[in-house]
């Protein structure tokens, strides 16, 4: 196993992460973005106020990217686990 395979695997798994996690979070932005220029535009100074449209925004996101969010792991590992014998030799 060279340095460089480890970089490479490692890189890897950083995009996964990242593209992973973009969709929730960027959603979930949004909408505390837009909860608060509600809030500000209203005077509404309550600070719980933007929990439950995150939530439900992030539940809606996964239950949509979920199953592409899953393939992707999962073809990561797959491929992960099949350059085990080459980085081995």
């Amino acid at each position: 196993m060279t340095p460089d395979s480890v970089m490479e695997i490692g890189e890897r798994a950083l995009e996964i992460t990242v593209m992973l996690a973009a969709p929730l979070l960027l959603s979930a932005l949004a909408i505390g973005l837009l909860v608060a220029m509600f809030q500000a535009a209203t005077q509404i100074n309550e600070q719980t106020l933007s929990f439950v449209p995150k939530l439900l925004i992030t539940v809606v996101v996964l239950s949509m990217a979920g199953p592409w969010m899953l393939r992707l792991i999962i073809n990561f590992t797959r491929q992960t686990y099949m350059q085990i014998p080459e980085l081995i030799s």
